[in-house]
């Protein structure tokens, strides 16, 4: 029988000598645009500004401006990641170990390992296709000697476009299995990333779990989406017979609110703690109640921040963000399509967003967006503790069911 302790920050015994960080994400992810539409129309300054925006294109180019043709990155460099990550459970009295799982990338964990900076695996989240779906598996710990050839295998599946010589997925996830270092995860399983519908969606996912369900070590409990969908993520794991491990999903500038706390001295360590005894320990740390929009919202403005202190190339927000604008050009900057700078308008929308995301909201947030309180999760952890499921908690039923979903942490 596995189990799964979940805790509160505020009653963390500080038993445990290791913290470590799941599921983080640097500039070598490659994020999609398709949240842009649903938080600009949420906002009136913003979306006057997006409407007139995408109006003027649609006269210039003759059709409206496609978000899936462009991309943005996540702000940090592998090792300001680290260092994040780092002071955060160092507050914590924990070591660090952190496992950064950029989109289809080990670029950051190769960056760290040639710079000497090799306590931290190497790790990715795998986009797995699947019917008319498709999966992120966080990949942890691949051997260092091995990394990039298993990767390559790994985004043959990915990126196949129907090329019948690509590797059989069941092939790939056995290979994966048979390493006894590396664990592999099923990210926010019941995130409908597709937007297929969840009714699709869910279907998928059961056939999904029919077929290579065994080949999986974890189930995720993701910091970055609500509640009531950890609670089916959880159910799932009792169904697989499966422990949970924390997944902070960070994308930007602030340490993940879920991490798991062990006595593990190195990676291997923990993950045999997770795939051979099923014992997992999660910690849920206090920004977690804060309201999920809030949180998301902030996350845009840190996305759109000026950072003086990056490398030149990437100080200013569009110098990270790429558009098709569908004049033959392909994919560019908006920095360079801007000659450098950022029009007035977007100046003012950013301002706006970032006023929306400002600290002396977080209340205002609350009563608006109801967030997961405190007392809300104490009452779920007590539960759990007196109650014996295979996962090891129970948590109360979903208190945001009615909220659509938010592509994008």
């Amino acid at each position: 029988m596995n189990k799964t302790n979940l805790m509160l920050h505020s009653h963390y015994d500080k038993a445990h000598s290791t913290g470590v960080s799941l599921h983080c994400h640097t500039k070598y992810s490659r994020e999609f645009l398709d949240f842009v539409p649903y938080y600009a129309r949420m906002f009136p300054i913003v979306s006057t500004i997006f409407n007139l925006a995408s109006n003027r294109f649609e006269k210039k180019n003759g059709s409206p401006p496609n978000f899936n043709l462009g991309h943005w990155e996540p702000p940090l460099e592998p090792l300001q990641l680290i260092e994040s990550e780092a002071a955060s459970l160092e507050l914590l009295h924990l070591r660090p170990i952190v496992s950064i799982t950029d989109h289809d990338s080990i670029e950051a964990g190769l960056d760290l390992h040639s710079s000497g900076v090799s306590q931290h695996p190497i790790s990715l989240e795998w986009t797995v296709p699947f019917r008319e779906a498709y999966f992120h598996l966080g990949i942890h710990n691949l051997p260092p000697l091995q990394a990039k050839e298993i990767t390559n295998h790994l985004l043959e599946y990915t990126f196949r476009n129907g090329v019948e010589s690509a590797p059989n997925l069941d092939d790939l996830m056995s290979m994966l299995n048979q390493i006894p270092d590396v664990l592999i995860v099923l990210n926010h399983p019941y995130w409908d990333i597709e937007m297929i519908g969840q009714e699709r969606h869910d279907e998928a996912l059961g056939q999904f779990n029919r077929q290579y369900g065994h080949y999986v070590h974890a189930i995720e409990v993701n910091g970055f989406r609500p509640w009531f969908e950890n609670q089916l993520a959880r159910e799932l794991a009792d169904e697989l017979d499966l422990p949970m491990v924390s997944g902070g999903d960070r994308h930007c500038l602030e340490a993940n609110s879920m991490i798991n706390v062990t006595d593990a001295t190195c990676f291997s360590e923990f993950v045999e703690e997770v795939r051979k005894d099923k014992q997992s320990e999660v910690l849920i740390l206090p920004v977690y109640s804060q309201s999920l929009t809030y949180r998301q919202v902030r996350s845009i403005g840190q996305i759109l921040g000026h950072f003086s202190e990056f490398p030149v190339s990437r100080r200013r927000w569009s110098q990270r963000v790429y558009f098709d604008w569908q004049d033959g050009r392909g994919v560019d900057s908006l920095a360079s399509r801007w000659n450098g700078g950022e029009p007035r308008h977007y100046r003012l929308a950013v301002k706006a967003i970032n006023m929306l995301g400002s600290p002396w909201l977080a209340t205002l947030w609350n009563l608006i967006d109801p967030a997961m309180s405190a007392s809300t999760i104490e009452k779920a952890v007590q539960s759990s503790n007196c109650t014996e499921t295979s996962a090891g908690f129970a948590m109360h039923q979903p208190f945001l069911e009615s909220r659509p979903d938010i592509p994008i942490p």
